[in-house]
């Protein structure tokens, strides 16, 4: 019987934290493209915003798997796109699963191990998935107000995603407002 040691359920969790960003990217860029085709460009933009953050926490749980020597691996699986209001609620479902179960599993795995790279990975992108959460919970109720075009601004850094950049610092990560990405 082969035990796991601490830093192969990190390396194991950082893995399935990479695999569902990756997929989570891909998929929110397909739900772009369905909502701009029905004429919502605030929730197109917002899924583009969404897929750029999501592309962002892959990057980062990237990097942590190369310290800890091993190489990334994401099976992208294929999109399955519906109406823009059963996306979003799709991406609802993702994103309270990653805030209320997948993320504080992870850092709490992470914190008894001491693993404070994966620790600062999984604790941007848990910050960052519960504002998708209440964004995409916001687009969803007020659907129809969501027509006209929209800019959403997405930390480089951390992922963090606003429609405002009426702050100094990032709420998450504490980078400068000028490492925001434009999303339109």
């Amino acid at each position: 019987m082969t035990t796991l040691t601490a830093s192969t359920i990190t390396l194991d969790n950082l893995q399935a934290a990479f695999n569902g960003e990756s997929n989570a990217s891909a998929r929110y860029a397909e739900f772009a493209k369905k909502a701009d085709a029905e004429g919502y460009l605030a929730v197109a933009s917002l899924f583009r915003a969404g897929s750029k953050a999501e592309d962002i926490h892959a990057r980062n749980h990237a990097e942590v798997i190369r310290e800890m020597g091993a190489e990334p691996k994401a099976v992208i699986e294929t999109a399955v796109v519906k109406s823009t209001a059963e996306n979003l609620q799709v991406a609802i479902d993702g994103e309270v699963h990653e805030r209320d179960v997948m993320y504080p599993d992870f850092i709490k795995n992470a914190k008894q191990n001491k693993e404070s790279a994966a620790i600062r990975t999984f604790t941007f992108a848990l910050k960052t998935e519960a504002e998708h959460a209440r964004l995409y919970t916001h687009a969803l109720k007020h659907l129809e107000k969501m027509r006209a075009a929209k800019t959403w601004y997405v930390c480089a850094v951390c992922g963090y995603t606003v429609d405002m950049l009426n702050f100094v610092k990032c709420l998450v990560c504490g980078h400068a407002k000028n490492d925001y990405i434009t999303i339109n």
